[in-house]
């Protein structure tokens, strides 16, 4: 069972409009002096992975995924009680997938009400989710739960903390969080995005900590050699090749993801550029950035994209051939086109040098989908059981909780068949858009599993691959007071104009007049206030060249 994310909310879901803009994620940083420093300084919770999972092909600490090739023979639990004792609790979600059937007709999530020991009563939103947000805060009739997305446009997120949500540092930093084993079982790395002026906020939302990659028909590149390129021309004559003007089409729609790609080839940093003296550049004050925008301007002229850029069907025009690449949220999304051509496992690309001698990189994600807070309470009791719940929400693959979250109940929504899950009855209607939303919400660490094992061993290689090319973002974790206020508008305006540029509307002369304009409207403030907060840890970048 496997929802889709649909094509519009790629980009704002996985954060890559910070790459091409420079935007950091939602938190920490604040009109409040001195939020960045004490988030940085935070002490995390204590991090205590599950025992008893054992992986078949075993991850790490980069990032690699734990591979699961078959479906675990035995099930841990993970917690001893039902979380929910008030009879209710609410929150605010949103779906990436079909809403699922409403609850009162779906037996899945009746079920999981029964295995909570009450009523998870959710508010799941379709579309729009910062106007939803924003209505409801403003209302000051918040639900008891409400995700904070990470880049959807959410402003002043450290005053709207401080004033209407609970303060979770003390029951979560440090040794406190081992009350909550499948919270503990949240990398630190996940932790810091929960991070806001100095206190925890909520339970994060762990993702793949790898960024977005180009995926390839195999059957359509086998026309042209493969999808794998050695330099930007050659992939560029190959998509030309392939091009049937009417009938199919190299390159999906939405520009701005083809661009992020595109600059991984030319050695364009993860967001920003670190320097030897410490301070940091944006990727798009740098001449590589320019060199890209150049090269997407040809792609663009070209007329190998699709030329609908709000086109609605990629998925399934990216299977049956007539859209010959598109861009994933993550390697593990190679398998997801097989729903509709089952025998279609899409290619990974690899990032390549550009040109000879550049050093490609390939930027890793920012690792989470946000955080979880609760509506402000001082009530002990209240948030010891929202707590419980989310820990009971967040129990990782292998586990009888994560089970009945996102399958449901053995015999009624999924039977084992073969070593792998299978839906059931009406879980193509229930289940989808309900897991969804509740994996939008609560998550834990991620792992590979795939019904078709040599799928799951596929991704891992190209894992390894993309690994060792991983470009982090160095502000992952701090945050900027500036940002924070001004970030969303600044970077929405550059993004305008480089989408411009692309498509022949504007200039190269243009963008660089409008990046002069973000520096004066405050992008250099945004630069000194995360420089000024840089561990020592964080590397220099290395040299585009070779």
């Amino acid at each position: 069972m496997r929802f889709e994310i649909r094509r519009r909310d790629l980009f704002a879901l996985t954060g890559a409009a910070a790459v091409a803009t420079g935007a950091a994620a939602c938190g920490g940083g604040t009109t409040q002096e001195g939020g960045a420093e004490a988030s940085a300084t935070l002490e995390l919770p204590t991090y205590q992975p599950i025992e008893g999972l054992t992986p078949d092909l075993p991850g790490n600490e980069e990032g690699l995924h734990n591979v699961f090739l078959k479906a675990p023979e035995e099930l841990l639990q993970t917690t001893d009680a039902k979380p929910i004792t008030s009879g209710e609790i609410t929150a605010l979600t949103q779906t990436f997938a079909t809403p699922p059937t409403p609850m009162a007709d779906n037996g899945m999530w009746q079920r999981l009400n029964e295995a909570l020991g009450g009523t998870l009563n959710l508010d799941i939103a379709i579309d729009s989710y910062p106007e939803k947000f924003a209505t409801i805060l403003a209302s000051g009739d918040l639900p008891d739960l409400m995700w904070v997305p990470p880049n959807q446009g959410i402003p002043n997120i450290g005053p709207m903390l401080e004033a209407q949500f609970t303060d979770l540092t003390g029951y979560l930093s440090g040794d406190a969080v081992l009350e909550y084993p499948n919270l503990a079982a949240l990398t630190p790395g996940s932790w810091r995005t929960a991070v806001v002026n100095g206190k925890i906020w909520g339970a994060p939302i762990p993702s793949t900590p790898f960024g977005q990659v180009y995926l390839g028909n195999p059957t359509v590149w086998e026309e042209v050699g493969g999808f794998q390129s050695a330099s930007a021309e050659e992939f560029l004559d190959k998509c030309k090749e392939l091009l049937i003007p009417g009938q199919r089409w190299a390159l999906e729609p939405f520009l701005p993801n083809a661009f992020h790609m595109f600059s991984q080839w030319f050695g364009v940093p993860n967001i920003y550029r670190v320097n030897e003296d410490r301070t940091l550049t944006a990727n798009f004050q740098l001449d590589e950035y320019y060199e890209t925008l150049e090269y997407a301007q040809k792609v663009f002229a070209a007329g190998v994209f699709y030329p609908d850029l709000n086109h609605a069907e990629t998925a399934q025009d990216f299977a049956n051939g007539s859209i010959a690449a598109l861009v994933s949220v993550g390697p593990r999304g190679a398998t997801e086109y097989r729903r509709y051509k089952k025998e279609l496992l899409a290619d990974i690309m690899v990032p390549f040098s550009a040109v000879e001698g550049r050093r490609p990189v390939y930027n890793m994600g920012y690792g989470t989908v946000g955080f979880t807070p609760f509506k402000k309470t001082d009530d002990e009791a209240k948030i010891r059981e929202l707590l419980d719940l989310i820990n009971w929400l967040s129990a990782p693959f292998g586990t009888v909780e994560y089970m009945q979250k996102n399958w449901g109940t053995e015999g009624k929504d999924y039977e084992l068949k073969d070593g792998n899950y299978v839906g059931i009855g009406s879980s193509e209607a229930d289940v989808p858009g309900l897991r969804s939303a509740l994996e939008i919400m609560t998550a834990g660490e991620g792992v590979i599993y795939n019904p078709i094992p040599s799928d799951s061993e596929y991704i891992y290689g190209k894992e390894q691959e993309l690994l060792k090319l991983a470009m982090r973002r160095p502000t992952n974790g701090l945050y900027s007071d500036t940002n924070s206020s001004k970030g969303t508008e600044l970077n929405s305006r550059l993004n305008d104009v480089r989408d411009d540029v692309i498509q022949g509307r504007k200039t190269i002369d243009d963008f660089k007049a409008a990046v002069k304009q973000w520096e004066e409207d405050g992008g250099k403030q945004i630069l000194d206030e995360f420089a000024a907060v840089l561990p020592e840890d964080v590397p220099v970048t290395p040299p585009s060249t070779l």
